[in-house]
């Protein structure tokens, strides 16, 4: 599973990209993803390059988080799509593998 979280405006894209890199894929569908809005904080220190706000500055940003499975041959191409689409300077992508149960 694949999850990022991006700008509530840019989700469409990113939903896009992951889609097209191999992203949501389950059983005969494809595109599939999961969604929650939420509200992204972070502080960047003096030597970061924000794209949105600015270094020193506590920043709260509408964002989403996106969630799709992949196959493991993908995950690699998914993440640089993901890092490649993103506006922010360093991207939050998360990985966890998953088990199969049958």
């Amino acid at each position: 599973m694949i999850i990022v979280n991006v700008p509530v405006d840019e989700s469409d894209a990113m939903r896009d990209a992951i889609g097209k890199a191999g992203g949501g894929k389950l059983g005969n569908y494809s595109f599939c993803s999961f969604s929650v809005s939420g509200i992204g904080r972070s502080l960047p220190n003096m030597n970061a390059n924000p794209t949105i706000g600015v270094p020193g500055h506590l920043e709260m940003i509408d964002e989403e988080r996106i969630e799709v499975s992949c196959d493991e041959a993908d995950a690699r191409e998914i993440v640089r799509v993901i890092r490649k689409t993103s506006t922010y300077e360093e991207p939050a992508v998360f990985v966890y593998p998953l088990i199969d149960v049958g």
